[in-house]
Formats: C-alpha cells, sequence, structure tokens
C-alpha cells in the first residue's frame, strides 16, 4: 500500500472524528436548553408611591449631665475642748470665810464691842487672817473714817466699809494680755516655787488661751527637774498642744529661745514658758531667770508681755516674802494665787496686791481644769462674805 494513501486516510479520520464530537456537544446543548423549566414571568412593579420630602431625623438628646460635684474633702477631726463647769467661787472660798478672814471679823465686830474696842479687835482678826499689817491697818482706818462709835457696833456696817475698801484696794489694773501684742507670739514668763502649783497653773492657762481660739505653745524651761518637763509634757497632751522640750539638765535660756522661734515660725499665737522653782533664796536660780529674762526679749523684742508669779495661798505671809524675792530677781508684772480652797489664809491676797502693788490676774479654788479663774475683785470680795443660808447652798 502507498504511503500517501495512508496518510489521507487517517488525515480523515481525524478530521471525521472531530466532526462526530462537535455535533455531539451541540446536541447536548440544545437537550439541555429545551428541557430547562420555563422561568416564571416577572411581577409587574407596584406603583410607586410619591416619595415624601425627607426629614432629618432629630438625633435623641442625650441626657444633661449633672453637674460634676466637687470632692468633698474628707472631715478632719476637730478636737473639742471639754471643760467642765468651774466649781462655785464661795464654795472655793468656804474655809476663808469660815475659818479665817470672815469668821475672824465677825467675831471682832460681834460681842457687844463699841468705839475703839471694835477697832482694836478687828485690827487684830484682820492680821492673824493673813490680811498683813499694812493692809490691816489701812482697812481699819477706812472703817473708822467712815463709821461714827455708834456705828462700829452695827456689823452690817462693818462690813459695808471693808467690802468697798477691799475692792478698791484690789482692783489695781485690767485684763491679762487684752488685747495681744499684734506681731505674735505673745510671751508669758512663769515663775514661782517647787510645789505651789506653777505647772498645774501653765497647763490649765493653756486650756484657757486654746478654748478661746487661740494657738499655744509650751516651753519647758524647768530642765533641772526631770519631774517638771515630765508634768508639763502630760500637760500639753492632755490639752493638746504643742510642746518644746531640751534634753535634760539642757539651758533652759535656750529651750525657750527655740521655742519662740518655732512660734513664730508657725504663726502661733501664745508661747507660755516655765522656769526652774527652786528656793527664792536661791543665788543660782535667781541669776538663771534673770538670764532667761534677757534671751526671751532677744527673741522676741518687747517680750515677756507678762511675768506670772505663782503663789502657794497656804503659805499665807510667807509667800510674800517669796514674791519680794522674785520681784527683785526679774520684772514680775502680776501673780496667780492657787490652792485657796484648801487653805483659811485667803486674806493674803489682800496682802499681795497692797504690799506688792502687783494685780492678782487668776485665783486657783480647786483641782479641776476650771477652776483657775480670771480674778474679779468684785466677785471675790462678795463670795467672801457671802452668807451660807443653807448647807448646800451654792453659788458662782
Amino acid at each position: 500500500m502507498d504511503l500517501s494513501i495512508i496518510v489521507v486516510g487517517a488525515v480523515v479520520l481525524f478530521l471525521l472524528t472531530l466532526i462526530i464530537l462537535a455535533a455531539r456537544n451541540t446536541l447536548k446543548h440544545r437537550k439541555e436548553r429545551y428541557l430547562a423549566p420555563p422561568k416564571p414571568a416577572p411581577k409587574p412593579e407596584a406603583a410607586k408611591k410619591p416619595e415624601k420630602e425627607a426629614v432629618p431625623a432629630k438625633k435623641p438628646e442625650k441626657p444633661q449631665k449633672a453637674p460634676a460635684k466637687a470632692k468633698e474633702e474628707p472631715k478632719k477631726e476637730v478636737w473639742k475642748l471639754e471643760v467642765p463647769a468651774p466649781k462655785p467661787l464661795a464654795e472655793g472660798l468656804s474655809k476663808t470665810r469660815k475659818e479665817g478672814l470672815l469668821a475672824r471679823v465677825k467675831a471682832a465686830v460681834a460681842g457687844g464691842k463699841q468705839g475703839e474696842d471694835v477697832l482694836e479687835a478687828l485690827e487684830e482678826a484682820l492680821i492673824t487672817a493673813d490680811c498683813g499689817v499694812k493692809t490691816s491697818m489701812e482697812m481699819v482706818e477706812a472703817v473708822r473714817q467712815e463709821l461714827n462709835p455708834e456705828e462700829l457696833s452695827d456689823p452690817q456696817k462693818v462690813f459695808g466699809v471693808l467690802k468697798q475698801h477691799m475692792v478698791q484696794l484690789l482692783d489695781q489694773e485690767g485684763g491679762f494680755l487684752q488685747p495681744f501684742p499684734q506681731e505674735k507670739p505673745a510671751v508669758i514668763m512663769v515663775v514661782g516655787v517647787n510645789g505651789t502649783g506653777k505647772t498645774t497653773t501653765i497647763g490649765k492657762l493653756a486650756l484657757k488661751y486654746k478654748s478661746e481660739g487661740h494657738k499655744v505653745l509650751l516651753a519647758a524651761g524647768d530642765t533641772f527637774r526631770a519631774a517638771g518637763a515630765t508634768q508639763l509634757e502630760k500637760w500639753a497632751q492632755q490639752v493638746d498642744v504643742p510642746i518644746v522640750q531640751g534634753p535634760d539638765k539642757a539651758d533652759p535660756a535656750s529651750v525657750i529661745f527655740d521655742a519662740i522661734k518655732k512660734a513664730e515660725a508657725e504663726g502661733m499665737d501664745l508661747v507660755i514658758a516655765d522656769t526652774a522653782g527652786r528656793l527664792h533664796t536661791n543665788v543660782n536660780l535667781v541669776e538663771e531667770l534673770r538670764k532667761i529674762h534677757r534671751v526671751i526679749g532677744k527673741a522676741r523684742p518687747g517680750a515677756p508681755h507678762e511675768c506670772l508669779l505663782v503663789l502657794d495661798a497656804g503659805m499665807g505671809q510667807n509667800s510674800v516674802r517669796q514674791a519680794e524675792e522674785f520681784k527683785k530677781a526679774v520684772d514680775v508684772t502680776a501673780i496667780a494665787v492657787t490652792k485657796l480652797d484648801g487653805t483659811a489664809k485667803g486674806g493674803v491676797v489682800l496682802s499681795i496686791a497692797k504690799d506688792l502693788e502687783l494685780p492678782v490676774r487668776f485665783i486657783g479654788i480647786g483641782e479641776g481644769v476650771a477652776d483657775l479663774r480670771p480674778f474679779n475683785p468684785k466677785d471675790f470680795v462678795e463670795a467672801l462674805f457671802k452668807e451660807d443660808t443653807s448647807p448646800n447652798q451654792e453659788e458662782s
């Protein structure tokens, strides 16, 4: 067989195969087209409603936030002074009234005495009631001048003259640090013999001035007696005021100087300075007090604004002699008389005012913190001469 015939035959066979395959594919597509389910007719579109003008939708209003509350600062605990009512003045002077001054004066003008006999008995009564010789003679002379011999036998008239003269004698000056100096702090230097109630008086003064709204600082200038500094520290804690202390045996003037500078830096109103209270005849003590007085003046020009001498009423005329020695050492400006409730020698208050020519600022008539009272001459004299109408009667 010829090779060309074979090639032609193969080509023809290949072409026939392609035609058969094309025809087969065409029949398959037609079959799928005619046998497929008809498509549903499209639904007519609903008439469109006329569109309304678009109104912008209102945004929901946000709820207004309540204004933020200012943060409340935590309340600070305020130390409240709880000061009990003071003891009635007449009660505090009951021993002087019943056993001392008033009792002796009553005995002098009673019992039918007349004229000069009354005056002599009255002078003796006043002297033995610790009023002092000079003071007693002055009051007797006032009675002699005011009353005629017949009136001397009337106790009420004698009492009236005595009361009037006592008030005049005691009413020497005004108030205590009133007003306070414009430039603070004010400084009170407190002096007195150990055992007179000096440290206790300082504590009660701190309470008094703090309760009036003043910022008070204590200075423990009694560095030679450990018990003194400890006692003052307890008072500082009790009345909640700051205190400046030094080591044992430290220079007291230096401690008080530091206290004044601390008070200036911290805006305090008042410094109350304790001092050593050894015997008033001790030369070293006298020099020490003079030094403290000078140093206070250097630390705070014009200070001390008050030099307060504390005296124990129970010492009677010995307290007057103590006062004379302290007055020589430093410029004592006022007196505080303590322990009047425990003695019949309350008449010494008159002697102090007359003999020393110093005002009595405070009197102590009890152990309570409120029993250190500002001295009022009229109230004091009225309490001395108060008649007890019942055993339990109390008058302020």
